[in-house]
């Protein structure tokens, strides 16, 4: 087996690592964005005098009221949108160019097979 066709099996392997460390992300930024939207859902079901807690660390701490945790959620949620479609991008690109690394091994692999049964 070549050094060049070693190369691109380990460039293979660290590319799959890679997309598996993105999918993880990702999983977890919707778990994440999923637990916001549903804090945000609650807060819409309580008027604004309902005391709101918020859990920081292992304490509970009341919170100023109302709108205040519902813009900080908000904020949290757009930033979460926004990290889950740059890792969904990340994802495809990398899916994209594993795929054709992957091709190229095979193609090189199926060469070189060939040539050393002939």
């Amino acid at each position: 087996m070549s050094k060049q066709l070693q190369d691109q099996i380990n460039r293979l392997q660290q590319m799959r690592m890679q997309l598996q460390m993105i999918i993880q992300q990702r999983q977890q930024v919707e778990a994440r964005l999923k637990e916001t939207e549903e804090a945000l859902e609650e807060l819409n079901k309580v008027d604004e005098k309902t005391p709101i807690y918020k859990s920081i660390g292992s304490i509970l701490v009341k919170t100023k009221g109302k709108s205040e945790v519902v813009k900080e959620l908000q904020s949290d949620k757009e930033s979460l949108e926004l990290r889950k479609n740059t890792l969904e991008k990340q994802e495809g690109r990398t899916k994209e160019k594993l795929n054709e690394l992957q091709s190229k091994v095979q193609n090189a692999l199926s060469v070189s097979s060939n040539s050393s049964s002939a």
